[in-house]
């Protein structure tokens, strides 16, 4: 593979207003299904869906949970101003940046930024059953991301609690609406478990407790952690994909699911685009781990085009088997990676054979995705549900593909 040339107006399409889903259904499964089958569309209803699976298929889902990354301070002279947390730095893992008290640093979004100059931002919040005073200093700005520290004066409170309590859930902005209490619950996957993204998998929202419990007596159902960036929602601006900078996550698999991966004759399919991040990513690591043996945990990195410089040279067997064995190696009881890995036309899968996935915005990184798996045809699929009123983005309707 080499890295493409390729422009991002060859992923545009005109997406009316109207067609944005600002509000989920009422019931999750109830959401129209596109099935894309080796070039044939069809249609369904999203709680139909094992309709469309075989026996022993593997469900990846992603079960990171929507933190409430939004905060809200007030200068003296009424400008408010939004701090929106994007990825811890110090400490710089999710676990430990949830459960600290006294202070933390994060990478951060600025809202009404030319508003704030030097001076501390300052806010009085209620939690674990008092008033905590909450303070923002900005430390540095990079690329349009600023560091920003926050301090309040009661140790017996964690940063995760103040979140819950002062902080609002990161709706996208192409909704055009501000968060309601509701969407607390509704956007947030019923796989959700542990605190990291500041946007929802929104693949997995159709998954009701109903349709999990009937999913799971014809297949299995395994379960990665990727948490999701800000950087989901970036429309790429370059003038090519090649100038495109590729936001970075964190992902976690642990041995449990690599072992259920390794079986030759099922299919993997992939519960968003998350997901599928996920695991061909994972493909990657095993490739640089198998010629790097001296990598060590704080290498496990993959780059944006590392894929379309380096030779495979692993079935998919042998690259789950090799991550496996580092695990064993260290030893650990999950592999924590991050990765950069932009995946567009010209990408070959290595690991993942199906994909459920909703409907994405014109020009967007997941858009390439689609395009990559299911080639030139994601503008039949496109056509097909603006001209049968499927309903996009995040609150919107899915697709199953199958190339």
């Amino acid at each position: 593979m080499k890295i493409p040339d390729t422009v991002p107006e060859q992923f545009d399409y005109n997406l009316p207003a109207e067609r944005i889903a600002r509000y989920p259904l009422p019931e999750r499964d109830s959401s129209k299904l596109l099935v894309y089958r080796q070039g044939n569309i069809s249609e369904s209803r999203f709680s139909a869906i094992g309709e469309f699976l075989r026996e022993d298929d593997i469900l990846v889902v992603n079960n990171t949970r929507v933190i409430r990354a939004r905060l809200f301070f007030f200068k003296p002279s009424g400008a408010r101003i939004e701090i929106f947390c994007l990825e811890p730095h110090d400490p710089p893992d999710y676990d430990r940046v949830f459960k600290q008290t006294g202070s933390v640093v994060w990478k951060c979004m600025i809202g009404n930024a030319r508003k704030w100059k030097e001076e501390d931002l300052t806010g009085s919040i209620t939690a674990g059953g008092g008033t905590v005073e909450l303070r923002a200093r900005r430390l540095a700005e990079e690329r349009g991301e600023a560091l920003v520290r926050f301090s309040w004066d009661n140790a017996g409170i964690t940063f995760g609690e103040i979140l819950d309590t002062a902080g609002k859930v990161p709706l996208p902005p192409y909704l055009n609406r501000e968060a309601e209490e509701e969407d607390v619950r509704t956007y947030q996957t019923l796989f959700a478990r542990y605190e990291g993204s500041v946007a929802a998998p929104t693949a997995g929202l159709h998954f009701s407790d109903r349709l999990i419990a009937s999913l799971k007596k014809k297949v299995n159902l395994d379960e990665i952690t990727l948490h999701v960036g800000a950087g989901t929602f970036k429309p790429i601006q370059s003038d090519t994909i090649r100038e495109h900078t590729m936001h970075t996550e964190h992902y976690e698999v642990n041995p449990g699911t690599l072992k259920q991966l390794l079986e030759n004759d099922i299919r993997i399919i992939a519960i968003g685009t998350t997901s599928v991040r996920t695991l061909e990513s994972l493909y990657w690591l095993a490739v640089k781990l198998h010629s790097a043996k001296d990598t060590t945990p704080q290498d496990m990195h993959t780059g944006q085009w590392e894929p379309y410089s380096s030779a495979p040279g692993l079935t998919r067997k042998e690259a789950i088997e090799t991550v496996l064995d580092y695990i064993q190696k260290y030893p650990l009881t999950s592999l924590h990676a991050t990765t950069q890995l932009m995946i567009v036309p010209g990408y070959i899968f290595r690991m993942v054979d199906g994909m459920v996935t909703n409907f994405h915005l014109p020009r967007s990184s997941l858009l390439m995705l689609v395009a990559a798996f299911i080639g030139d045809d994601w503008k039949k699929v496109y056509d097909y549900a603006l001209q049968n009123d499927f309903r996009f983005l995040s609150y919107g309707d899915g697709s199953i593909l199958f190339p």
